[in-house]
């Protein structure tokens, strides 16, 4: 028989014994009452990278979908099955969040992938395939003379962040949530190594420092 991972009983028991008594009625709430959070976070599957951590966040407060790259497809509804778009749609239309925020980081794996595999990108691999609607049909994506790979990695695993909002305004009923002013589309961007957080500044199309948002 498979034992269930240890390292997992023993955050359970953790849980259980520390936080789930001091949460114990939130919890009870939202079984009973369901879920309302606010703010959907769309991030990376990558394990340094949650966002209920990096935002300090408890039960009931964020909805999060994760794959690799933090990638949001544009609104196909073909028949066929669409797993981010599901959940943009449940946040969306049934839960009625107010915020979207796209979530990338440092050392992406995924991003890594697509820049090791851009020619060509494999038809037979899943993270290929996957990281291959990152680029439009025709669309070059290429290291610009004199820069380095680690800064050209980074304006890559930026340019995605783009991406996801782009193709997020290409689903109708998140357009006109956000013309409406009913939603608010969001990019962050998180340093693994420093534990920096850096937002979208849309006007800009820059991303700064949260420190500064929170202290300003």
């Amino acid at each position: 028989m498979d034992l269930f991972p240890p390292r997992l009983l023993e955050g359970y028991r953790t849980f259980t014994s520390q936080r789930l008594p001091t949460e114990q009625t939130r919890y009870r709430e939202l079984s009973e009452r369901g879920q309302s959070p606010e703010v959907m976070v769309i991030g990376c599957c990558d394990s340094r990278v949650s966002p209920e951590v990096i935002f300090d966040a408890g039960p009931g407060e964020l909805f999060v979908v994760r794959n690799v790259a933090n990638l949001v497809p544009v609104y196909q509804p073909d028949g066929g099955a669409h797993g981010v778009s599901a959940a943009v749609e449940y946040a969306v239309r049934a839960l009625h969040v107010k915020h979207i925020v796209v979530l990338g980081h440092a050392q992406c794996g995924g991003i890594r992938a697509f820049i090791d595999k851009m020619e060509p990108l494999s038809p037979g691999d899943f993270i290929g395939r996957w990281m291959s609607m990152f680029i439009k049909p025709g669309e070059k994506v290429e290291q610009r003379d004199h820069e380095t790979m680690a800064d050209f990695t980074i304006r890559i695993e930026k340019a995605a962040i783009f991406r996801s909002l782009e193709n997020l305004m290409t689903f109708p009923f998140v357009r006109t949530a956000v013309e409406r002013g009913e939603l608010q589309l969001h990019g962050a961007y998180f340093g693994v190594a420093e534990g920096s957080l850096f937002v979208l500044d849309h006007v800009a199309k820059e991303f700064v420092s949260a420190r500064e948002q929170v202290s300003g």
